[in-house]
Parts: structure tokens; sequence; C-alpha cells
């Protein structure tokens, strides 16, 4: 009689649904203390550490948005036409202190401050001039083609909340405001290596049974992409106190410790051994296909996240897990990654038991519409398969079969999609 559930069985009633895990992370996990000022132009991708308010407005003044003339809106003709006397010219940067009277009219330009008196402009295509008299016909209305006062942004608004990653456009934004620094939660610091005592690192001459890591180098730049501060602490052979040692190291200065491999049920797998003497673990069979091994739990102050060892596997559990509780941690605002449902070129096969994340390609057919298709075989160690792929397929838990043109749900990789 079995007892031991291994990572070929498909249906495991004590396996966490990848919800629960998630909502695990979220009970657990906070923001990491301390934050540090930065110039905004260092500031992209990092995460604010509190609500920013406008100072000001923006634009602080009413503006032009076209080049003409600005004019009393009770001096447009309601039939007919009006002659205006042109007595100044504004351009942008260099407002007028003219008071502009009944009957008359300034010349502007798009970007300036309406000067004093004026609330309407007239495009200059629509006006005849002769010397310093401007005619205008009847046909327009009060405050056209104006940019009031704070349209963009009213004094006290809030533009960056709490917690929000900052973009190109946040950047802009700030600048917009005169605000060139801004406090930001200090970066999470992660601490990663694999075991194996087969692995090598790139670079390095194989020997004799051994492979080359890729766990490391996918880690890295998946790490990256969220703004942490790393240390890749290389491959740790399979001896027990080398392992140790490592977590141990780790632990002392980093936030996270992460490590791939070493967390199965076998006669070399250490990890989990060792993470019950020196940490307080979580030892989770999540109900997912690939990456149903995954521990988590604190040596010491530090999270630990021990990952399978198929590379797919490590890409899945990270995108699906690591990521958010990095998040939570980096102090992002709550989150879910993007998903939506496209017709599915292929038909696909699957076990009922485990959500599936395929590999798939979104493309646009060439009716211009956006469909995935399978990136072909589905191991775990086949990592071939998300170098060509750039979405998941997410496959229901009692999802067997899905006919070639039904719709499935897809999470990008990226937001775009190479044509």
């Amino acid at each position: 009689m079995k007892t031991v559930t291994c990572c070929s069985d498909e249906f495991d009633p004590s396996a966490l649904t990848v919800e629960q895990a998630l909502a695990y992370f979220d009970q657990q996990l906070t923001p990491v203390v301390g934050k540090e000022q930065v110039a905004i132009r260092k500031a992209l991708g990092r995460v604010a550490a509190s609500t920013i308010t406008a100072p000001a407005s923006v634009p602080p003044f009413h503006a032009s948005s076209m080049d003409g003339y600005a004019v009393k809106a009770t001096d447009l003709p309601q039939t007919g036409q009006a002659q205006l006397n042109v007595v100044t010219t504004v351009f942008a940067g260099q407002p007028s202190d003219q008071v502009i009277q009944q009957g008359e009219c300034a010349r502007i330009f798009t970007g300036a401050p309406l000067p004093k008196g004026t609330d309407t402009v007239i495009m200059q295509e629509k006006v005849t001039r002769q010397d310093d008299v401007m005619t205008i016909e009847a046909e327009h209305r009060a405050q056209q083609f104006v940019t009031p006062k704070g349209a963009d942004i009213a004094e006290g608004d809030t533009i960056i909340p709490q917690g929000k990653r900052l973009t190109a456009a946040d950047i802009g934004l700030l600048a917009s405001l005169g605000i060139f620094e801004i406090g930001v939660i200090r970066r999470v610091r992660v601490a990663f290596f694999s075991t194996g005592d087969e692995l090598c690192s790139a670079g390095e001459q194989l020997k004799a049974g051994q492979i080359y890591d890729s766990n490391r180098y996918t880690l890295y730049s998946l790490l990256q992409q969220l703004d942490v501060n790393l240390t890749d602490m290389g491959v740790i052979p399979d001896q027990p106190l080398l392992i140790k040692d490592a977590l141990l190291q780790a632990a002392t200065d980093h936030d996270v410790v992460i490590t791939s491999g070493g967390v199965s049920v076998g006669e070399a797998d250490y990890v989990t051994e060792i993470l019950q003497d020196i940490g307080t673990m979580n030892f989770w069979k999540i109900a997912m296909k690939p990456g149903r091994p995954l521990s988590f739990g604190y040596i010491g102050d530090s999270v630990f996240f021990g990952l399978p060892g198929n590379p797919v596997s490590v890409m899945a559990t990270f995108q699906q897990f690591v990521q958010h509780a990095l998040r939570i941690m980096i102090g992002v605002q709550t989150s879910r990654p993007l998903r939506f449902s496209v017709p599915c070129v292929d038909s696909l096969r699957k076990a009922a038991g485990r959500v599936e994340f395929q590999r798939g390609i979104l493309h646009y057919n060439q009716q211009g519409e956006l469909v995935v298709r399978s990136t072909g075989v589905q191991r775990s160690s086949t990592l071939r398969s998300m170098s060509d792929g750039n979405c998941f397929i997410i496959l229901p838990l009692d999802c067997t079969y899905i006919e070639a043109g039904e719709q499935v749900l897809v999470e990008p990789w990226e937001m775009s999609i190479t044509v």
C-alpha cells in the first residue's frame, strides 16, 4: 500500500491549492522595515515609502492649448462679426502683466498663461487680422482651447500612493511638480544558491556526470526584474555541513534565502532535514504542475523558499509564489498576474488532480485575432519550452482535455507580444 505521494502522482488530497498558498503569504508576510531618499532619476522601479501629494497645481495657471488669440468670452459675437484690438503678445514662459479690457485681445501661443481679463482662445486659423485689429466670426464658445489651472493635477491631490512601484510616467509626473527626490522602501536583500553534486556553473569545465546549472541564472534574472539586492552564493555540493553553513550564512544578513533542489524525498536531498533543524518550515505539496514540492518558512528572521530542482518548476513556482511574496516584502500594492481567455490553436491533454501551467505562445493569427498555441513538450526539465513561450496556459484542476479552438486562460509573462 502506497503511503507517500510522489511528484508523479496527479491527485493528492493533502496538497494545497495555488490560491491557499498565496493566501498564506498574504497573512504571514509584511514589507521590510527601512527607507531611503533617492533622486527621481534613480527611483525607477523602486517602491514609494509614503503617499506623495501635489505641492502645486499642474498647470499652475490657465494656459492656452492653441496658437491664437486670448479674448473675453463676453466679446464673442452671437451673430455677424466682432473686431478686437490686439494689445499684447504672450509667449510660453513669458507671462504678460497687461490686463485685457473689453474690446481687446492678446496674441497668444500654445502653453502660454492667459493674461488677466481673458478666458477664451480663438485659433489663429479662425481669425483675420489687419495690423493690430483682429476680426472673428460668430462660431466660438466660451472657455474653448483653454487648459484650466489644475486640469492635470490639483494642489493636494494624491499623485503617488504608498506602495506604488514607480514607472517612467511617475518619474515625469514628479518632475512636473518640481519634486527631485522621493522616499522609497529599501531594497529587499536576497541570497540564493543551487544544491547538487551534479551541477557546474556556466563557464566552468564539466566533469563526468555533471550538467550546467541553469537555475541560478534563471533566478538571478527573475530577481533582477523585481529590483532587489542579490547575492549569488553559487552551487553548494550535496554535503549536509556545507549546506547548513550556507543557509546560516545567507540568513545572517539577508531578508530572503532561496534554494533550488534538495527539497524532495531522495536520499541526497538534505535541505529538508537541515531546515527542520535550523528553522521553522512548512514543506508543502502544491496541487500544480510543474512545481509540486515547495518549502516556505524562516531561518531566524529570514524568509526561506525552497524551490524544486527542475528548471521549469523553478520558474513556475517563482512566478506564482516567490514573486508574489517578494512583492509583499518590497511593499508593492497587492496585485495578481494579468490573466485573460483566448482561443487555443492546439488540442491539449492533462490528467485531473492538479492545475497545470503549460507553456504557450500568444500570437496574432492571420485574421488579427489573439490566440495561443502550445510550445510542445511540457516536461518540467524542458527549459526550452520557457524560452520559446511567452505565457502560461492555465488548465484547471479537473480539466483533462481542451479541444482545438476552445477558450483557455492565459497568463502572459510580458505585456508585449512579438509579431
